[in-house]
């Protein structure tokens, strides 16, 4: 038996221009599960979405880990969708993303706003009405998704395979972490579990940032252990447990 990590970002920059940069909290949750990992088995490969939040959180858990060097493959497979084109395609309004966000910045409730046009997107994006518009559809992301998990879990049992033809006896499986995003991480979890898409959305406005879900495997069979794990925040309190 083997198990995948999934780890989601740290809180990256909601709202803002650029959103693929981690904030001082998003880089400071991550230093803080990797000392949270401390206590844990080392880990025996990083897998990392190639989104710079992505490595930017990679980069502070093993600040924080501060454990042996571990061997770290880049695999764009887990990056997150593209959010820009799908505001964008939602309202002709956004086509001047930078422009959009200042304007909601000035109201009352701007995180408030910009998540209701968020979440409006996503059920377009979704709903399967519109997919030759957008750069990414939604299928082909389901289809990306599980493709980078398949990869993994394939690459794993081979070099298991192969250890055993050489060395008798059987080793030891070793921890993968991978650190991806919410949307992959949720349309992972639809696929193990054959949820439906809107089960899948509701799964991903749920999943904190630094958040950890465990995936099981073997040659014959595939699992969730748990989902959005988020203790190590919790120990440090709450104004650390975030979203986006």
């Amino acid at each position: 038996m083997a198990a995948i990590y999934l780890i989601r970002h740290g809180q990256a920059s909601f709202g803002s221009t650029d959103y693929d940069q981690l904030s001082d909290k998003g880089s400071q949750q991550a230093t803080l599960l990797g000392e949270y990992w401390r206590s844990r088995v080392a880990p025996s490969k990083f897998y990392c979405g190639d989104l710079l939040r992505h490595g930017q959180t990679l980069t502070n858990f093993v600040n924080g880990y501060q454990g042996p060097t571990t061997p770290m493959v880049i695999h764009s497979g887990f990056n997150e969708f593209d959010h820009v084109d799908i505001l964008q395609k939602y309202n002709v309004q956004w086509q001047n993303f930078a422009q959009m966000s200042q304007e909601i910045n000035q109201q009352n409730q701007p995180n408030k706003a910009l998540q209701k046009e968020f979440y409006q997107a996503l059920h377009r994006w979704i709903s399967g009405d519109k997919d030759d518009e957008y750069k990414e559809s939604w299928p082909q992301f389901q289809a990306r998704c599980i493709r980078a998990l398949q990869n993994i879990i394939e690459q794993e049992l081979a070099r298991k395979r192969e250890f055993s033809a050489v060395v008798s006896g059987t080793k030891k499986s070793k921890d993968i972490l991978v650190f991806t995003s919410g949307g992959t991480i949720s349309v992972i979890i639809q696929h193990i579990l054959k949820l439906t898409d809107q089960q899948t959305l509701a799964i991903n406005q749920q999943t904190r940032n630094t958040s950890v879900t465990r995936l099981l495997f073997s040659e014959n069979m595939l699992s969730v252990d748990y989902f959005n794990n988020y203790s190590h925040l919790e120990q440090a309190g709450d104004d650390w447990i975030t979203f986006k």
